[in-house]
């Protein structure tokens, strides 16, 4: 393999690292942001705080979907540079919008299991606090 080619691999390979560690940022601080919420709702006894939350929970859902997509993406974008034939010389590209037909769409990858069960059991527990605190007798 020329040199050439697996500096181009190693720059793909740096875009997916940066793309996961995102999404492991996205998920420490959707859970550091939540529990302060909820400390801070459960405190001062503002149980409307709670339905609030969501908003943010949401958002870091969305956010690490993104990620995940890019990190898809750069993936086949690797593949394809990988298994390309050795007298091809390689343009150094960094392009993924011809392969965005070969990965999921964005909203499948909101759903996708691995998202569904982080950030999916974060939004449940949040419903079901807001839920609980708001019918509960005072």
């Amino acid at each position: 393999m020329d040199s050439g080619r697996l500096k181009h691999l190693e720059m793909i390979q740096q875009v997916i690292t940066r793309m996961a560690n995102n999404s492991f940022l996205i998920k420490g601080w959707s859970l550091t942001l939540l529990a302060a919420l909820l400390a801070l709702a459960l405190r001062d006894k503002i149980y409307q705080m709670l339905w609030i939350s969501i908003i943010p929970v949401t958002m870091f859902w969305i956010l690490d979907s993104y990620f995940l997509r890019q990190e898809r993406l750069f993936r086949k974008l690797y593949d394809k540079y990988r298994i390309q034939d050795q007298e091809t010389r390689t343009d150094f590209s960094m392009d993924t919008s011809e392969l965005n037909s070969v990965i999921s769409s964005w909203l499948c990858t909101i759903f996708s299991t691995t998202l569904l069960i982080f950030h999916g059991t974060v939004f449940f527990i949040v419903i079901a606090l807001s839920a609980y605190f708001h019918c509960r007798p005072v």
